[in-house]
């Protein structure tokens, strides 16, 4: 069994459509949606194109999900900074009741074995909870604790929006970047499990993309594009801001 892995879409719709082109090309046979799916620019039409595609797919919650949904119940999760809570609330205001019922029905993780790569536990941040950050920098005595017990060969994650491929004891540890919200270079990254472990990110229009967006009604509209489409943090200023949070 082939399975890609597509984790932090947030709603970026123009890349998501690229990523499924090139899955149907890849001979996949499942797709693990692995959370932060809707908090973005076209969170319904996200959701439409994700139920509407024809290859079997599975999905774990993120912490955008989750603080989402919150809202649509009208409760605060206290987890949002402020900054980023006018797009929650707008992003809730998008979804209809069949969609809080979706968000709600999506587990923490997934376990799936895989030909050629095993057991694989499919988590958001890490496999205890879904906002811890950690790199490919930080150190593993901090990450030890956060990974003991876990009898999967492979953990793939994501909400740091980086790749990377790194071993934390007896576990190795996949990171499969971000689709609609990646650092560094451009492109939708995510991952092709089976028979080995694909790093890949496809390439899409990004002036397309960017007009697409801006058509939208979401409230941070222009600065989605300019930060996260036409240009993107470098992965070493985003590395510097996140290991200062790691693990603490």
């Amino acid at each position: 069994m082939r399975v890609a892995a597509l984790y932090d879409i947030h709603g970026n719709l123009p890349a998501l459509e690229a990523v499924l082109r090139e899955i149907r090309d890849a001979g996949v046979e499942r797709v693990v949606i692995g959370g932060d799916v809707v908090a973005g620019p076209m969170p319904r039409e996200t959701l439409a194109c994700l139920e509407s595609f024809d290859i079997p797919m599975q999905f774990i919650q993120g912490n955008t999900d989750r603080e989402v949904l919150a809202s649509m119940k009208g409760t605060d999760p206290g987890t949002v900074p402020e900054r980023f809570r006018e797009v929650i609330r707008w992003v809730a205001q998008q979804l209809h009741p069949e969609h809080e019922r979706l968000l709600a029905s999506w587990p923490p993780t997934l376990g799936l074995e895989i030909r050629g790569v095993g057991e694989v536990l499919f988590c958001h941040a890490t496999p205890r909870n879904d906002t811890e950050v950690f790199t490919r920098l930080t150190p593993d005595e901090r990450l030890l604790p956060v990974f003991e017990g876990v009898a999967a060969s492979l953990v793939v994650c994501g909400h740091t929006h980086m790749q990377f491929d790194r071993t934390i004891g007896s576990v190795r540890v996949a990171n499969a970047g971000s689709v609609g919200m990646p650092y560094g270079e451009p492109g939708a990254c995510w991952l092709l499990l089976g028979p080995d472990v694909q790093f890949r990110r496809t390439e899409f229009d990004l002036a397309e993309a960017a007009e697409r967006i801006r058509a939208t009604s979401h409230p941070q509209a222009q600065e989605f594009v300019a930060r996260n489409v036409l240009q993107r943090p470098s992965q070493e200023e985003v590395l510097e801001v996140f290991e200062k949070m790691a693990l603490t």
